[in-house]
């Protein structure tokens, strides 16, 4: 690229102090909350887990709400709850984070790639059932930036083949298909709360369902595969035996994450609607620029704009998408790329055979996506710091 980038060109760089991309939004209530944690003397799994996760449960509509350390531990216990293992094949896309294959990948099943949909990034399910073989055991949509699947079509494919649905919702907190939860469709839903996702706990994860049976096996692989946990047996409550029914796992949520977890649900709904707010300003601000393609919303559902992507057409420019990464850097912007298609990571590759030009639609997306800053915790300054630095970018670099 032309080192002599817009913000040199122009002599100082949009903004002053650098605009940090994802920073978490923590008050004082959260850190009341915790500081009550500490000071109660119960640090790991306890009542403020309890608490966290039927609160969960009653915002997402399900029967149930597993906390977890993070999201990639209950995609891993879903998949192990829901009997797949050794030879089998789930059918997901190709356009996510490397911990959803992974998880795949560590139970020895293999990986069944979908391309996506051009439209909302999403695995496309027209193309699923020609996937579908007699070694398939599940459907395992992600609901990528927080635009829903089209979940109907996915649980009409998984029913008349058999096939169990865990969703990957690590984006997806408040979004809704046809005004339901989309974290309470399917067999199972797992959820993020990393530090720049929609709710923090700085790590963890949850995972939601109907079936009780799944919520029994989960709470026990979660902790060592312990008849019962910590809580039960220390407090007041407890018996002080235990049994081990199964070699489980290290995934337990803590009450000092939990606690922070707590306050942040309750201001879901408002946070969204700042980020509703800024994602408007950015959509007026490009719809008039040709070498940016602005995220699309749903027509029957609610998305969760936990991310805000627009398509870097490269081919209107004289630069690719890395390129105007970088110069957005310059001008003191940070920035984000989701997702690299897993398919043309070295390991995937190397493991399975997968190559460029095996899924097009993932390839064409990933090759340009770029998320902008979205974040509560921002300014409609700082919005239109970023607004007026894209605008500057892809005016100094168009053919």
């Amino acid at each position: 690229m032309d080192n002599k980038l817009p913000a040199m060109a122009g002599g100082k760089p949009i903004r002053g102090e650098y605009l940090a991309f994802g920073r978490p939004v923590i008050c004082e209530d959260e850190i009341n909350e915790v500081i009550d944690a500490l000071k109660s003397g119960w640090l790991s799994t306890g009542p403020k887990t309890e608490l966290f996760e039927r609160r969960f449960a009653q915002y997402i509509g399900s029967q149930f709400a597993c906390a977890l350390n993070s999201c990639t531990a209950g995609l891993h216990l879903s998949l192990i709850v829901t009997g797949i293992g050794e030879g089998d094949e789930v059918v997901t896309t190709p356009m996510t984070f490397c911990a959803t294959i992974n998880v795949i990948v560590h139970l020895r099943a293999r990986p069944v790639f979908v391309d996506i949909r051009r439209d909302d990034y999403n695995l496309d399910p027209s193309r699923i059932e020609e996937k579908i073989t007699s070694k398939t055991k599940a459907i395992l949509p992600v609901h990528l930036y927080g635009y829903p699947c089209q979940m109907d079509e996915i649980l009409r494919i998984a029913r008349e083949n058999n096939l169990v649905v865990i969703s990957d919702c690590a984006h997806a907190l408040e979004a809704e298909h046809q005004e339901k939860k989309v974290g309470a469709l399917g067999d199972l839903a797992t959820f993020s709360f990393y530090a720049t996702k929609n709710v923090t706990t700085g790590e963890g994860g949850m995972v939601t369902g109907s079936d009780l049976s799944f919520e029994e096996r989960l709470r026990v692989l979660r902790l060592h595969g312990l008849s019962v946990d910590a809580w039960k047996r220390y407090s007041q409550e407890g018996t002080g035996g235990y049994d081990i029914e199964v070699p489980g796992y290290k995934y337990n949520m803590s009450d000092i994450q939990a606690a922070l977890g707590l306050r942040q649900l309750e201001k879901v709904e408002e946070y969204l609607k700042i980020r509703e707010q800024y994602w408007q300003m950015y959509n007026q601000a490009f719809s008039e620029i040709e070498e940016i393609i602005t995220p699309s919303e749903p027509n029957n559902g609610r998305h969760a704009h936990h991310l805000y992507p627009v398509l870097i057409k490269s081919e209107c420019l004289k630069i690719n998408r890395n390129d105007f990464k970088e110069a957005l850097h310059q001008e003191n912007i940070g920035t984000g790329v989701h997702f690299q298609p897993v398919h043309l990571l070295s390991y995937y590759q190397k493991t399975f055979g997968f190559k460029r030009g095996d899924f097009l639609n993932a390839e064409y997306v990933g090759d340009r996506t770029l998320s902008l800053p979205l974040s509560p915790g921002l300014t409609p300054d700082d919005i239109v710091d970023t607004i007026e630095a894209v605008k500057r970018i892809a005016s100094y670099y168009r053919r």
